[in-house]
């Protein structure tokens, strides 16, 4: 029998569309995109005060995704030492100083392999940051 299963993790936001939060495929667990958004669909390090002028922290959505990813790969009883790669999707590359800042709290040259690129946007017009990650957690 194959160690083959899709987990949609219970207590995170639940994913704007049919994917689970993780896949496992043997030893190897796939994290799909993951952003700061909450459960009740309000996300971390958004700010709008009553003027409707919106503050988005790419500091506190970096450090927010990373915790969800750490919260998803939990639910495999796996953690972020396990992981193996990480792809990251800035809106603006000018975010980039302050994501590196945060990642390097959680991750050094001996951490996962990783690609950052510039997209033109993501699923919400708050979101600065999506990760997807890879980690290799034998059973």
């Amino acid at each position: 029998m194959s160690d083959n299963r899709a987990t949609v993790v219970a207590g995170k936001a639940k994913p704007r569309g049919r994917f689970p939060h993780i896949k496992r495929a043997g030893d190897f667990l796939f994290v799909s995109g993951t952003s700061s958004r909450r459960p009740d669909n309000s996300f971390v390090g958004v700010e709008v005060d009553e003027m409707g002028t919106t503050n988005l922290d790419i500091r506190a959505q970096t450090r927010a995704v990373i915790e969800n990813i750490r919260d998803i790969l939990a639910s495999e009883n796996a953690s972020l030492a396990d992981l193996v790669e990480i792809s990251t999707f800035l809106v603006d590359i000018n975010d980039f100083g302050g994501y590196n800042q945060v990642y390097a709290e959680y991750f050094d040259e001996t951490g996962p392999t990783r690609t950052t690129v510039a997209v033109h946007q993501l699923p919400h017009p708050h979101l600065r940051i999506e990760i997807k990650a890879v980690a290799y957690a034998p059973r």
